[in-house]
């Protein structure tokens, strides 16, 4: 909390900056899972036909759940040589074909069935998980509004305090998180048996202003 004083002509203008916090907290619309195929083989054609076989039908197993496929994007492919090491030795094993796709889940009650029919359908892991708002703009708004609020209060408590008899009047605001919605997510994994069970938990979207008022 800055205070300081500014002269113009005669007219002393003294000023007040404060900082406004904003939270908005609300469930996700959808999730997106990273899924991974894996494949060796000595002969390099024969690792990317076994995966391309592989991946097919983890991609198709999708599409059974109702996954768009417009949904389902590459995120990468990689052919890498495959060693073992013997006695400080490195001795040739073949290739390793991976291949990962990154799905969207707009269903976000059934990640967990997600997870388990790429798993049995021949994916080799799953990762990076993350829970998303389709329009997290418009929480960001709300966000910084609840901010301004929240420097408002605090200029009103500072007017009360220094007994003065007007207001102080807003003449600047600076948006500190720039770089746009901050998204806090909560992902946690039971134990349980059965299909793996994912509470998505809550997104909690927060704005910072820094706002100096005159008086």
């Amino acid at each position: 909390m800055d205070y300081s004083n500014a002269h113009h002509g005669s007219h002393r203008f003294r000023t007040i900056t404060v900082t406004g916090n904003g939270k908005l907290e609300t469930k996700p619309d959808y999730a997106e899972l990273q899924i991974e195929v894996r494949t060796e083989s000595r002969d390099v054609s024969e690792a990317q036909r076994q995966n391309a076989a592989k991946m097919n039908q983890v991609i198709q197993s999708l599409l059974a759940l109702n996954i768009d496929r417009n949904d389902i994007q590459t995120s990468f492919y990689n052919v890498t040589p495959a060693y073992d090491y013997v006695e400080g030795k490195r001795i040739f094993r073949g290739y390793e074909v991976t291949n990962a796709i990154t799905v969207k889940i707009r269903n976000i009650t059934e990640v967990g069935v997600v997870i388990d029919t790429a798993i049995k359908n021949g994916a080799n892991a799953t990762s990076q998980l993350t829970f998303k708002l389709e329009n997290e703009e418009n929480y960001y708004k709300g966000a910084l509004q609840l901010a301004l609020q929240n420097a408002n209060e605090k200029a009103q408590a500072l007017a009360v305090s220094l007994r003065l008899s007007h207001l102080p009047l807003a003449i600047e605001i600076v948006e500190e998180s720039v770089s746009g919605p901050i998204l806090y997510k909560t992902v946690s994994m039971s134990a349980e048996t059965g299909s793996t069970p994912i509470e998505q938990g809550t997104i909690m979207i927060e704005a910072t202003l820094r706002v100096k008022y005159q008086y």
